[in-house]
């Protein structure tokens, strides 16, 4: 077979993913904390983007008018019948009438005289207007000459674990070599409260003995809060019954025995403890009042708030207004005028233009991210307007295909859309993911219900039930499908689990032993 080199001219059409559909497709899955830093970013290396001013000077620059947020009285307000002209005529009779000497008679008249109540103090110093407006002005945040402040500058500062318990070891520990000892221990605690470490191993690198770090350790187990510094829960609730003077030979059976409390088994635990069930259920009583994690008490971490993006209240006309948060919409301007100066003089004209395309494909892609949200939510409320009337017992099954097929997007859209993004609806707030849910069928045909429907419905049975009538998973089967929902057994017990609820057999235990506990 010979081998030859010939030309073809062939024509073909590709998909290609470019940088900026790329950006839009991230900028449309980002939450609001990201969005934020993405366009900080952006405004930093883009001398065309800014952010807009507060005063609107940004918006005049550019040739643009701005409402502004107050009315302002007309000139004619200062009619006959108007307020100020009242107060002027009020003032006028006032002072006519003897100023300092009208004064006197009223708080004579009023019983309003304060030198008769406390005849020692002198008369209160009076200030000037001009000296309260120089205190405003110089007050931060006030518009004045001060700078803008955050009302978080003024609250107390979180005590961390770490710091609480500096405190407290040199009273403890008063050489110095224990108490570096006692920081290497203090650096290696959890946020629970708890000392994983091997004190042989810790001995070792800080060259001293195992003695020593045991006897560092027993003085660091009697700081507050009771039971810090434990390598276990059955060490950690011992430390804590110790300080109580509570930790006999019957509660240290119980506490190094937690696995039987797990599991209910109170038989084997009153032949461990040698108690009846009296002294059992009392001491199981004192036990639930001690605090498995310490150092949960303390501030770990900055806590942030979540915002929601978009806004459901009722309508005045009916149905559901549906907004986007004002407050978690990106704002970001172009500075065209700054674009016109530059370039009208040939600097940097190649540069300020890609800054430019940039800068407005920017502000499209969040302009389409905004709208696209809006679709996506108004077509989930419109889903779920029996779960915003009725409540979580009428949510609908949704999937992610019945939304994109109702908008006309791709359930890959509407997945990126739903992702981190939060709603307000008068029932909660709630993540968009959780209005998509798996179908349950219904009995007989009927209408299909909503896993999180079925599970709510479960919970309410099983909070309902009385320690005589405790509901098994096939009671449970039987009162849903009576309610128009098949269910399997397994199913229900799968859901159960899920929910962190214990067997029928468990339940029964505790709701007896907790009823005998509120009967003495």
């Amino acid at each position: 077979m010979a081998l030859s080199a010939s030309l073809f001219l062939r024509q073909n059409q590709s998909l290609v993913m470019t940088p900026q559909l790329m950006q839009s497709i991230q900028l449309l899955q980002m939450t609001h904390v990201e969005l934020t830093q993405f366009i900080a970013q952006e405004v930093e290396k883009n001398p065309l983007l800014e952010f807009p001013s507060n005063d609107g000077e940004a918006g005049a620059e550019r040739g643009e008018s701005e409402d502004e947020p107050y009315g302002h009285l007309p000139e004619d307000a200062g009619s006959d019948d108007g307020y100020d002209n009242r107060t002027d005529a009020l003032s006028s009779d006032w002072y006519d009438n003897g100023g300092s000497a009208s004064t006197s008679r009223l708080n004579d008249e009023l019983d309003a005289n304060y030198t008769n109540v406390y005849p020692d103090d002198s008369a209160p110093q009076r200030l000037d207007a001009p000296e309260l407006v120089g205190q405003w002005k110089s007050m931060p945040g006030s518009g004045g000459e001060g700078t803008d402040y955050d009302l978080d500058d003024f609250v107390a500062g979180q005590v961390s674990l770490r710091d609480h318990l500096a405190q407290q070891i040199p009273f403890v520990l008063p050489d110095m070599a224990d108490r570096l000892i006692a920081q290497n221990f203090v650096d290696q605690l959890d946020d629970a409260g708890y000392l994983q470490v091997d004190l042989v191993e810790t001995g070792e690198r800080l060259g001293t003995s195992l003695t020593a770090a045991e006897r560092v350790l027993a003085a660091l187990q009697t700081l507050d809060p009771p039971g810090v510094f434990a390598r276990s829960l059955s060490e950690c609730l011992a430390i804590q019954l110790r300080q109580k003077d509570r930790y006999d030979p019957a509660m240290q059976a119980l506490v190094e025995n937690l696995e039987l409390l797990a599991r209910r088994d109170f038989a084997t635990l009153k032949r461990l403890c040698g108690v009846d069930e009296e002294d059992l259920l009392d001491m199981l009583g004192e036990i639930r009042q001690l605090n498995p994690k310490p150092g949960s008490g303390f501030e770990t971490g900055v806590s942030e708030a979540i915002m929601p993006d978009v806004v459901v209240r009722p309508s005045l006309e009916g149905g559901w207004l549906v907004e986007l948060n004002p407050d978690t919409l990106p704002r970001v301007l172009v500075n065209q005028s700054y674009f016109s100066r530059v370039t009208r003089n040939g600097d940097d004209h190649a540069f300020l233009s890609e800054c430019l395309q940039s800068a407005n494909w920017l502000t499209r892609s969040l302009d389409q991210r905004a709208k696209t949200i809006m679709k996506v939510a108004s077509e989930i409320v419109r889903q779920q307007d029996a779960f915003l009337l009725n409540g979580v017992d009428h949510l609908r099954p949704l999937n992610l295909k019945t939304v994109a097929e109702a908008i006309k997007m791709h359930e890959s859209t509407v997945s990126r859309v739903t992702s981190n993004k939060y709603m307000l609806t008068p029932r909660g707030l709630f993540e968009l993911k959780y209005f998509f849910t798996v179908s349950i069928s219904a009995v007989a045909g009927g209408d299909s219900h909503s896993a999180e429907a079925v599970r709510h419905k479960i919970r309410a049975l099983i909070m309902q039930e009385s320690p005589d009538a405790v509901l098994s998973d096939d009671d449970i089967v039987d009162m849903l499908k009576k309610g128009g929902v098949d269910l399997a057994r397994r199913t229900v017990a799968k859901y159960r689990e899920a929910m962190n609820i214990a067997s029928s057999v468990q339940r029964r235990r505790e709701k007896r032993a907790l009823a005998k506990v509120a009967g003495f």
